[in-house]
């Protein structure tokens, strides 16, 4: 099957859309972590359960802000992908292969998305050792913890970035052989 460069350099375009398009919803969404609690009596307790994201958490009717500062690399993450999309758009429409080259190589350089995504893992994790040092596994026994559909689109956003650099990866191959030819 040959691929042309058109549609593949098009197909990267959108993926590099969606990438910025989730990882900015992400962002801005407080559904990172979800904590639930299920007391054995509920009926004397107000709602216990929180979600929280990157910069508050919201606890029953209260929202809280935090800070949390290792996590400022998801915004840049955020502005080089839009960066890295105009330079896509740039070397896509110059059609050369050292910038197409130079834009994938980018994509897969420029990890922050993957940084900032594990740093937020490692933080909840501690955060819920933390929690069961100070109320015993027994403390624990009622309460739910998940990570929430808003880190997921930050994922789908690390993958769809590392999806743009193949696919610029190929239409660089692409116009190396047309250039040859």
């Amino acid at each position: 099957m040959k691929v042309s460069f058109g549609p593949l350099v098009i197909t990267a375009g959108i993926c590099g859309f969606l990438s910025f398009a989730f990882l900015a919803i992400s962002l801005g969404t407080e559904y990172w972590y979800i904590i639930e609690m299920n007391p054995v009596n509920m009926s004397d307790l107000e709602d216990l359960s929180s979600h929280s994201g990157l910069w508050s958490v919201s606890e029953g009717r209260f929202m809280l802000f935090h800070n949390f500062v290792p996590l400022v690399v998801l915004p840049v993450s955020l502005l080089l992908l839009l960066f890295g999309g105009i330079c896509g758009l740039v070397s896509s429409l110059a059609r050369s292969p050292v910038l197409l080259i130079a834009t994938a190589s980018y994509f897969f350089i420029c990890q922050l998305t993957l940084c900032g995504v594990s740093l937020y893992i490692i933080y909840s994790y501690k955060a819920l050792a933390e929690t069961e040092r100070l109320v015993g596994p027994e403390g624990l026994a009622y309460i739910h913890t998940s990570f929430g559909w808003s880190l997921g689109m930050a994922w789908l956003s690390y993958s769809l970035e590392l999806l743009s650099g193949v696919l610029l990866l190929t239409a660089a191959q692409i116009t190396k052989v047309q250039h040859i030819c």
